[in-house]
């Protein structure tokens, strides 16, 4: 059997056990609300394989590329919302898909768009993007652009979305909390608006990770968005999304040089391998650009963060004095990643493991747009 010591680096490991503790606990915060669906975000998974753990029975999920549309499309996956407003020339594609079966739903805060979706000839339906605090795409839940993007769309208007991605500058529970309350109670004002002016409204979307485990009332609501909880980060878990141990990927690296002299060893996981992101510069602790882990995924190195980055050279710096004896030259670790949707997003596959050194699947991923 393939095992990590077999893999070339630098290349994306998966635990498999911490994936679905992962899941299994957003199932479960869902579920505290009778008739509210999970429509998973695959936008940092990008995998059929994770799809099926994440969305059983293909159920419905989101995507943030068309190219992920037609991927997971081919997979079996039809009920599907892309979540980035639509542009007029992506939509043939779009329509296409639909026209072989699937129900991509796309979405729009602009009245112009709007016509053009309403006035096109292949089977198209478009959510009313609303913002609820954010302050990035969308409209305000009670301005009059709101329905007069919907009376564009005309029958083709499937309801409303937002997303609450301010979620990620608190740091606290209560805090999180009063995010996801402004976030519901935003998309329920924006359905309610639309229905008493004659439209009908399927859909009422919302959701970020830590709104989706945290808010406490989701009535009026159909369906809620997540994704970066199924994998978690270094970010991610100081914000209470979930624990520092269930981080369920890594990067697989090699040491390249050591320099005792400034306590720091050179990995093969430079800024293409991890990304530049720098996420938790504001969050109670900086790991820079991720986090060093021994082969096993566990911190036996302590606080050894990867401080530099270059294009295929990571710089790890200890807190307190490495072990270079147990990390020669092509020794193996793992880096924890500040930013999970974007470290993963620059490989075509994972690399399955269960709890150890074994790999026990290999799974595609889309990659593009």
């Amino acid at each position: 059997m393939t095992t990590l010591d077999d893999l070339p680096t630098p290349c994306l490991v998966l635990d498999l056990g911490i994936l679905k503790r992962n899941l299994a606990h957003m199932a479960a915060a869902v579920a505290r609300h009778p008739g509210l669906t999970l429509r998973p975000h695959m936008k940092t998974a990008k995998s059929i394989a994770v799809a099926d753990l994440a969305a059983p029975n293909k159920g419905p999920i989101t995507v943030s590329t068309v190219a992920e549309a037609a991927y997971f499309a081919g997979g079996g996956f039809r009920d599907q919302i892309y979540a980035v407003c639509v542009t007029p020339a992506k939509l043939d594609r779009i329509a296409a898909l639909n026209a072989q079966g699937a129900d991509v739903k796309v979405i729009t805060d602009d009245v112009d768009v709007a016509a053009v979706i309403a006035a096109h000839p292949g089977p198209l339906r478009a959510l009313v993007e609303v913002d609820c605090g954010e302050g990035r795409g969308g409209v305000a839940p009670d301005s009059n652009l709101l329905t007069e993007i919907a009376g564009r769309l005309g029958a083709r208007c499937a309801g409303v979305m937002t997303h609450a991605g301010h979620s990620y500058a608190e740091r606290s529970i209560a805090g999180v909390e009063h995010v996801a309350e402004t976030e519901h109670r935003g998309a329920v004002l924006a359905a309610e608006r639309l229905r008493a002016a004659g439209t009908k409204v399927e859909i009422v979307s919302l959701g970020s990770s830590p709104t989706a485990l945290y808010g406490k009332d989701m009535s009026g609501i159909t369906d809620v968005r997540a994704g970066v909880y199924m994998f978690g980060d270094l970010f991610q878990a100081q914000i209470g999304t979930h624990a520092m141990e269930d981080i369920a990927v890594t990067v697989l690296t090699a040491v390249t040089g050591r320099k005792p002299d400034r306590n720091a060893i050179l990995v093969d996981a430079g800024a293409i391998a991890l990304s530049k992101d720098r996420s938790t510069e504001k969050a109670p602790k900086d790991y820079g650009f991720g986090l060093m882990l021994d082969l096993d995924g566990k911190p036996s190195y302590g606080n050894a963060i990867v401080a530099r980055t270059h294009q295929e050279h990571g710089e790890v710096h200890g807190e307190t004095p490495l072990p270079f004896d147990r990390l020669p030259i092509g020794a193996l670790v793992r880096i924890a990643p500040n930013h999970t949707c974007l470290t993963v997003a620059q490989y075509d596959r994972y690399h399955v493991v269960d709890g150890g050194r074994d790999v026990i699947a290999v799974w595609d991923r889309v990659n593009g747009w």
